[in-house]
């Protein structure tokens, strides 16, 4: 009830239909709604987290609650006529009654830390929550049995809790449920609310200074010179908490004394000369005197809150030796692709979750080589961080070694002179070996000014960096929500020392990633949806703020809705074509992919593919499309990808969570040219009743000379604040004539209504040169065409 609402109260989706007083699109009967629940229909993505009887279960739901007395006109009949017209073949079965597997995000072993938004109770929530499992035992937090929970926003201790189970396992990258957010679960020993817990050292007082959201809630950290979380160590089973409170360091171990039941902070109070307070609960406070040297306290929790002096040993714990948490090595045997065609896929086989002592759920959400290019680190959504030996290898096997785990839904990952960076939801993190065995043994916070909320939309996609060392990512915008901070549909960058977040544009939706381009500007991709009437291809100039790219839910100062007021897109896009564009990235000169070096590459979450981004700049507007490059799908989305530093050739990665058509978790693939011709359209250039299209490789002149063999149709297409945009004014362009050019690589286009359109298709069934068949379609838009 969450998108459509209730008799009561309006759901969060504003389009989506109430039950009550709506009509089904697909069809009112329970057949046909049970496969708008099966298969999707419209806005409605398919639901496979729950079986036929729960399927069914909630149809017999809406039928009594919301159409029963309310909305009579769609409670269908169901008698012996309407059975007799359900399709043949369907029976009754006895459902098989037997042990049920845990779903993969319950049976993965995240280690003892878990970065993650969670709900403590109503109206409190730990935005950048750091959960760690106190009790002994294997298994990780999962199976744990006592947890203590730290928020990063402002280094409280949120809540600390014992039960059977961890947490109730809602939210997007566990079961991928939409608008959830994730709560604990047990019995809650204590329980601090959304404030800070530290005073300020500048005041004296607990007065939150953290921006407020337009829901009038707090968000973000709180000031660095108040209260930085520096980072988290792994010791052994323990975990050490560092932080800094004005200009003393803090560092603390969570524990559970099951012989007491009590919980206990280890904590040690760097050196300084100022006193620092700190709320032990909400009606109480501690003062903790300067000190010339640090000092270890334990503060118990039980029925109230104290503090003690630390215990002999205490001291020792906080400089542990590092340990191995992850031991071996797995392997995967690389899979080489046919070379057929223009391009072979080679697959380089992630660790499968029944094969890895982790259960590790491989969905591959980031990747970068290590110099030299024998190595790669990649990153999964749920918290991951592998490197894999043998990238560079055309045959034989690859060596996997995972090196961090719970992080918070990383989607990018940026290798800097050795260093890996992750992108993830709460921070960019930046992960240190110390004793050479490669794994972490501290993540360092190289930035966190992020600005989370529970919402299940809001990622943090992508990382990049440009010649300068300052890094970029965008984030996404509430699903169709008005946004709540000012960093909801932005492009952000991060000052190259961690120091400061700046937003270079805004107005997105779901910006899956961010390209940098050479004269500075960058590629920002964006979903159809609530005001955008189909997907984008952003080509964006970054100038601040007011940079719009459309979303009017978006946080912005924008309040004219017409489509001028805008940055329109390179290319709109259809669902049809490629259902859910990811990140760009350009092909170096120095690749292998010879005759498309210097052009840009759009890869597609939705539909696993690949395709070249032929485009032009017209009186500072940049204009062009996509074609899909000739090679078969590939079995899950593509979301991330960079030249090899060696061969030159293209590496991908990807995963799938919803609303897309390859539904394999993950996977990591080797693009590799084979040298045969492509016959890619690298170029698209507009002229009064002309369009003049480049090549990769030569065409036949006779095949591409004939005016039959292209077709091309335009569209209309309406921005408004409901969900995407159906065709309009849909209608054939007559090509009256082709010229190709004396090398074979342009073919100028007669076309004499030719005018600007949002929406355009270029169909041709010509031949190369060789006499290869080539069918090609190209999506483009038409912005300006200079006279």
């Amino acid at each position: 009830m969450t998108c459509h609402g209730t008799l009561e109260k309006e759901g969060s989706l504003p389009t989506a239909m109430r039950f009550h007083e709506g009509q089904f699109r697909n069809g009112k009967d329970p057949y046909r709604m049970f496969q708008t629940l099966e298969r999707g229909y419209g806005l409605m993505v398919p639901q496979p987290q729950y079986d036929t009887a729960q399927k069914y279960d909630i149809i017999h739901y809406l039928r009594e609650t919301f159409l029963r007395g309310s909305n009579e006109s769609q409670l269908s009949k169901l008698d012996e006529e309407y059975l007799a017209l359900l399709p043949r073949g369907m029976t009754t079965v006895e459902e098989r009654r037997g042990p049920k597997k845990a779903p993969q995000y319950a049976l993965q072993d995240y280690s003892n830390v878990l970065f993650w938004t969670m709900q403590v109770e109503g109206g409190n929530i730990a935005q950048k929550g750091i959960t760690i499992r106190v009790d002994e035992g294997p298994g990780g937090v999962v199976a744990g049995k006592a947890w203590m929970l730290y928020d990063h926003d402002t280094m409280r201790l949120a809540a600390a809790w014992t039960g059977d189970r961890f947490v109730d396992w809602r939210g997007i990258a566990f079961d991928g449920s939409h608008g959830t957010h994730t709560s604990i679960s047990g019995e809650r020993k204590f329980v601090f609310p959304n404030l800070p817990m530290w005073a300020n050292p500048e005041t004296g007082d607990y007065e939150d200074l953290r921006i407020s959201g337009r829901d009038n809630k707090p968000y973000g950290p709180l000031p660095g010179a108040w209260v930085r979380f520096r980072g988290l160590r792994y010791a052994g089973d323990d975990a050490v908490v560092s932080y800094t409170v004005g200009k003393r360091k803090v560092e603390e171990i969570p524990q559970w004394n099951a012989g007491t039941g009590s919980f206990v902070r280890i904590m040690r109070v760097g050196a300084g000369k100022e006193p620092l307070r700190m709320k032990l609960e909400t009606a109480a406070e501690h003062i903790f005197p300067p000190e010339e040297n640090p000092r270890v306290y334990r503060i118990i929790i039980n029925e109230t809150v104290r503090v003690e002096a630390g215990e002999p040993g205490d001291e020792k714990r906080f400089d542990p030796e590092p340990g191995r948490r992850f031991p071996g090595r797995l392997v995967t045997t690389i899979v080489p692709g046919a070379e057929e065609g223009p391009f072979a896929i080679d697959v380089l086989p992630t660790p499968p979750p029944s094969e890895n002592p982790w259960q590790s759920w491989m969905r591959t959400s980031g990747f970068d080589f290590f110099e030299g290019g024998k190595s790669a680190a990649i990153c999964t959504w749920n918290g991951d961080v592998w490197i894999v030996d043998g990238v560079d290898r055309s045959e034989g096997v690859l060596q996997w070694q995972r090196i961090c785990s719970g992080l918070f839904q990383p989607l990018g990952l940026r290798i800097v002179e050795g260093k890996i960076y992750v992108g993830c939801r709460d921070m960019i993190a930046l992960l240190h070996d110390e004793n050479g065995d490669r794994e972490t043994d501290y993540v360092e916070v190289f930035n966190n000014d992020h600005q989370v909320t529970e919402h299940f939309h809001e990622f943090a996609m992508g990382l990049q960096t440009d010649d300068e060392g300052n890094f970029y990512y965008a984030k996404s915008a509430r699903h169709a929500l008005t946004a709540v901070v000012p960093h909801h549909g932005t492009l952000l960058r991060v000052k190259k020392d961690g120091s400061r977040t700046d937003i270079l544009a805004t107005g997105f939706r779901a910006a899956n990633g961010v390209c940098l381009n050479p004269d500075g500007s960058f590629i920002v991709t964006d979903q159809e949806g609530h005001w955008n009437p189909k997907n984008r291809i952003n080509w964006v100039e970054g100038k601040g703020e007011e940079d719009f790219y459309g979303n009017m839910f978006g946080y912005h100062g924008i309040t004219d809705s017409s489509d001028s007021a805008m940055n329109p897109p390179l290319c709109w896009i259809t669902n049809q074509f490629d259902r859910s564009p990811a990140e760009l990235l350009w092909v170096p000169e120095s690749s292998a992919w010879k005759s498309l070096r210097g052009s840009l590459l759009n890869l597609s979450y939705g539909y696993g593919k690949i395709y070249v981004v032929p485009h032009e700049k017209v009186d500072g507007l940049v204009q062009g499309g996509m074609c899909q490059l000739p090679f078969d799908q590939l079995p899950t989305g593509v979301m991330r990808g960079r030249f090899h530093p060696g061969d030159g050739q293209l590496y991908a990665c990807g995963m799938f969570a919803w609303a897309g058509s390859q539904r394999q978790p993950g996977g990591f693939y080797r693009v590799r040219a084979t040298g045969k011709p492509a016959h890619a359209p690298v170029g698209l250039q507009t002229a009064p009743r002309q369009l003049r299209i480049s090549f990769s490789d030569p065409l036949d002149r006779d095949s591409a000379e004939r005016a039959a063999n292209w077709e091309i149709e335009a569209w209309d297409l309406k921005r408004t604040r409901n969900y995407g945009s159906r065709h309009y004014n849909q209608r054939r362009w007559q090509v009256a004539g082709v010229t190709l050019s004396n090398d074979g690589l342009v073919a100028t286009l007669e076309i004499p209504d030719l005018i600007p359109t949002w929406g355009m298709s270029i169909r041709l069934k010509i031949r190369g040169v060789g006499g290869e068949q080539v069918l090609r379609e190209i999506h483009n838009s038409i912005h300006k065409i200079v006279k």
